[in-house]
């Protein structure tokens, strides 16, 4: 049966309860995000649930004998927590510790979990089966968000994304996470294994929490929306801010929503400290094929260069990107790709962006 009530924690400090549909705040300090914009916990645990669209995440639940199988239910199984930041809950009154809930190395060496991450990323029928035999066990990819199929998976003591990709969108991702890395613009680390998958190492490293925008922006994505709620609760983004709508400009990614970006806060004071690294463009530049045609402006050229122009001030955060630095995140890449053909296309379009500002 699904909790009704619960207390909400930050790791160990108990920050908020959620009794009788009613949110009673303890620590607004620590309080996550949302819950400072909406006072309803459950909707917050919603934001926190596996893709019920993903095959694989329907298969999971099967095998954990999941009887509610709906978004809160999904995440009160995993006590609410996940991997990138510190926030979880218990049943009202428990002694519940976070040390027996948190995904950490302890918690990876079972066989149950690892066979839960390869039933998520990957739907195998062995792993079913043990899983099913295991119905108990903690699973970490239940909070695991995101429409592709997916799993965390630990390496040398950090956690590694891992998700299902094509050649071409696992270039993607890996490509521009080394032309940011040239262009000085926080991303996550993506490696491609050659073997269809595409992972990103967990940039909070557990020691801060990730609060996707979602949290202070609802589904909001406009661009000078977003920038004055920033200037509001961390000045301290805008600059990078400016440089991944930039990016997202510069390679094309139509994808970038309020869940896929967000801020990176302190887990002990609460405190915003940066926006997060970018992360998540297996739908830009060459994910769906090479590109045709002849390069022109667009909508996400047009929206770059209107909230510039509605803020000259951030002009001097664009970076500056020659064909030697495109060629240089290119060869990093070691992939089978067509190299001139993506130069190409990612300095047509950086011509674009910056001509006459």
């Amino acid at each position: 049966m699904c909790l009704q009530d619960y207390e909400i924690l930050s790791g160990d400090t108990l920050v908020a309860v959620w009794s009788n549909k009613e949110l009673r705040v303890l620590d607004p300090g620590l309080l996550p995000q949302f819950l400072r914009r909406v006072s309803n916990a459950d909707m917050w645990l919603e934001t926190r649930a596996v893709d019920s669209h993903r095959p694989n995440s329907r298969v999971l639940k099967k095998a954990l004998r999941m009887q509610e199988r709906d978004d809160v239910a999904t995440v009160v199984r995993a006590n609410g927590a996940t991997i990138t930041d510190n926030y979880w809950i218990r049943p009202v009154g428990s002694d519940l510790e976070y040390a027996k809930v948190c995904f950490g190395e302890a918690y990876y060496r079972k066989r149950a979990s690892k066979s839960i991450a390869k039933l998520a990323l990957t739907g195998s029928s062995r792993s079913f089966n043990y899983v099913a035999d295991n119905p108990k066990a903690l699973a970490a990819e239940l909070t695991n968000i995101g429409s592709f199929e997916k799993c965390w998976k630990i390496t040398d003591g950090q956690w590694w994304l891992y998700k299902k990709a094509t050649q071409f969108e696992a270039f993607s991702e890996v490509y521009i996470s080394n032309l940011c890395k040239i262009l000085d613009i926080p991303c996550a680390v993506y490696k491609w294994d050659g073997k269809g998958y595409v992972k990103t190492l967990d940039f909070t490293e557990g020691k801060t929490n990730f609060e996707p925008a979602l949290s202070f922006m609802g589904d909001n994505e406009d661009y000078e929306d977003i920038f004055a709620e920033l200037d509001k609760l961390c000045p301290a983004a805008l600059p990078d801010f400016i440089k991944m709508v930039f990016l997202d400009a510069l390679v094309l990614n139509p994808d970038r929503h309020t869940a896929n970006f967000g801020l990176l806060r302190n887990q002990e004071t609460g405190e915003y400290i940066s926006l997060a690294p970018c992360f998540d463009h297996n739908m830009a530049l060459i994910s769906k094929g090479y590109p045709e045609g002849e390069v022109r402006s667009d909508l996400l050229i047009r929206l770059f260069r209107e909230l510039i122009e509605s803020h000259p001030e951030c002009k001097k955060y664009i970076p500056v990107l020659t064909r030697e630095m495109a060629i240089e995140a290119f060869n990093q890449t070691n992939m089978k790709i067509k190299r001139d053909l993506v130069v190409d296309y990612v300095m047509n379009r950086y011509e674009l962006i910056i001509k006459d500002l």
